[in-house]
């Protein structure tokens, strides 16, 4: 790849396997917003940063952003160093199905995303939808975070930090239109705020299972959301979150029992291996595609 820096954006000549459409509409991140011009303005790490893709050429642009930045914070959170081609190929060997999904959305990436904002987010997305998830966590960082920046004409704010949300009650949160999530979200929030985020945070080099166990200690935390979780802050791309639309995917195009969740994790673990979660999302876009919700 080639990378430069000119006019605060960073050019990166030779990116595969990446379109902004497949990475931000898959259900992962919340604090992304689609501009006119087809590229996304988003919040992470306390920067606002926009991002551009041009296929022919295979170019990211990122506006808003350094060299230095680029390799301390966005080369980690866009993946870029995973040969996503591989995985694919991999992945699609003698399975018809996956071989659809991912011509689905090839562009597709995990993001490696900050643990703490991820571990709201996700207690927040139960029994929940995407556009309102997106209002929810808005919201408490607008009433909450700190402001960060402006990208044409849009406030960002910052997540806030554990402290901060440890220190509110439920009816604090009652603006964010969280209904019975607030109370997880503070009694969370004062568990991580009380040993330091250091323990959440050192969960990314502990292994699978003691990461999910620790989340599942966690209040609002069940094993969907430390799923979550661990595939899109800690890097466990066994991870395999299975949801209503995975569920369904599962029953309707592999033909597992539609409340055998175990079989479900088995079938991940045998077939996909250390790519379960990569799977399960392109699995969660093209049946969403297929069904055309959102």
């Amino acid at each position: 790849m080639k990378i430069w820096e000119e006019d605060s954006k960073v050019i990166i000549q030779g990116v595969r396997d990446f379109h902004p459409d497949h990475i931000f509409d898959c259900g992962q991140c919340f604090r992304w917003n689609k501009e006119e011009d087809g590229s996304y303005t988003g919040i992470a790490h306390g920067r606002v940063i926009n991002v551009s893709y041009f296929e022919d050429s295979e170019t990211l642009v990122l506006d808003q952003t350094t060299l230095s930045d680029y390799e301390t914070i966005w080369k980690h959170y866009f993946d870029l160093d995973r040969d996503y081609g591989e995985i694919k190929r991999q992945l699609c060997l003698e399975d018809e199905i996956m071989t659809e999904a991912v011509a689905c959305c090839y562009g597709l990436r995990i993001l490696n995303q900050e643990k703490w904002e991820t571990l709201v987010s996700f207690i927040i997305s139960q029994n929940n939808n995407i556009p309102r998830i997106k209002k929810c966590i808005e919201g408490i960082c607008e009433k909450f975070g700190e402001e960060a920046g402006t990208y044409r004409g849009r406030k960002y704010f910052s997540f806030p930090q554990p402290e901060v949300l440890a220190g509110l009650s439920e009816m604090d949160l009652e603006p964010c239109r969280l209904g019975y999530r607030a109370k997880y979200i503070v009694e969370t929030a004062v568990k991580v705020s009380a040993g330091g985020t250091e323990t959440l945070n050192r969960m990314g080099e502990a292994s699978d299972e003691e990461a999910h166990s620790y989340l599942l200690g966690l209040s609002g935390v069940g094993p969907k959301v430390a799923n979550c979780i661990s595939l899109f802050s800690m890097g466990k791309t066994k991870s395999f979150p299975v949801d209503v639309w995975i569920r369904r995917v599962m029953t309707q195009l592999y033909g597992i029992e539609e409340s055998d969740t175990k079989a479900m994790y088995a079938y991940s673990s045998k077939h996909f291996g250390d790519y379960g979660g990569i799977a399960q999302q392109y699995l969660f876009y093209y049946i969403r595609q297929k069904n055309n919700e959102a």
